[in-house]
């Protein structure tokens, strides 16, 4: 039989198992989108750690320790607060103790007196953003327009410009640190090294058994204010205060604001 001419010029296939390297090749070229999956899963995963963990100094240096185990630095956030920041001051002016408060912008144009007293009483105050949004979603030139409000209501309250800031919800991300020294050059982020995790609206004993875990150089987290609603409670933290105070001066450790820590300079 002649073989048809078609055939002839056919190409002889040989099995994709006898050719030396294919499937090395075949394999390794299946395994790139997994790579290319576990790489973005990786890169998400540290985005999402540096934005919210209070320890992370990936999107710029952050304030998180005293300096000196001789000090503690109690910090309030969301007010003022009607209800709670007069209770507050009293309680700390009865041990004297002074503190760090950061408050939103739009309350400290509702109650200008309030922020007016504390800076009056020896408290440093910070920038707390002026409506509490969540940082990392925003554009630099929004969050530079929350600063700024939030810096001017401040000023006109009480007649100081102020240093200190730290984002709502901790949450932060590569934007934030360039808008805030473009506010201020010598403005620093602050965050913590200790969280009483009141603005779940525990019992007093449930946050009185945080602040056990404070130590001296911490920069604790609370909250006098609730940036849902004017007048959120917080007694449960001025409860807890009234525990506290006069044990940790007993213990020799001295509360301090951040303004005074600042003469000292930072450990971190």
């Amino acid at each position: 039989m002649i073989p048809n001419a078609a055939e002839e010029c056919l190409p002889t296939l040989v099995p994709l198992a006898q050719v030396p390297g294919a499937c090395e090749n075949s394999c390794l070229m299946n395994s790139v989108p997994a790579l290319l999956a576990g790489v973005g899963v990786a890169a998400a995963g540290v985005f999402a750690w540096a934005a919210v963990a209070p320890s992370s100094q990936l999107f710029g240096n952050t304030i998180r320790r005293t300096g000196t185990p001789a000090t503690l630095a109690l910090t309030f956030d969301d007010g003022p607060n009607p209800a709670i920041t007069p209770q507050l001051l009293d309680l700390l002016e009865r041990h004297g103790a002074r503190a760090t408060f950061f408050q939103i912008g739009e309350r400290v144009r509702a109650f200008p007196a309030l922020s007016k007293g504390v800076a009056q009483c020896g408290h440093a105050l910070g920038n707390h953003t002026d409506t509490h949004p969540r940082l990392t979603v925003l554009s630099p030139g929004r969050i530079r327009r929350e600063l700024a409000r939030c810096d001017e209501a401040l000023f006109a309250a009480t007649g100081r410009a102020v240093r200190w800031m730290r984002p709502p919800y901790g949450y932060r991300g590569p934007q934030l640190d360039a808008a805030v020294r473009g506010q201020n050059e010598n403005a620093r982020v602050v965050m913590w090294s200790l969280s009483a995790r009141d603005w779940r609206v525990p019992s007093p004993d449930k946050i009185i058994q945080r602040l056990r875990h404070a130590r001296g150089g911490d920069i604790v987290l609370l909250h006098d204010g609730d940036h849902r609603t004017p007048q959120g409670d917080r007694r449960h933290t001025v409860a807890a205060l009234a525990y506290w105070l006069p044990r940790w001066k007993d213990a020799g450790i001295r509360l301090v604001s951040l303004d005074e820590v600042a003469q000292g300079g930072f450990a971190e």
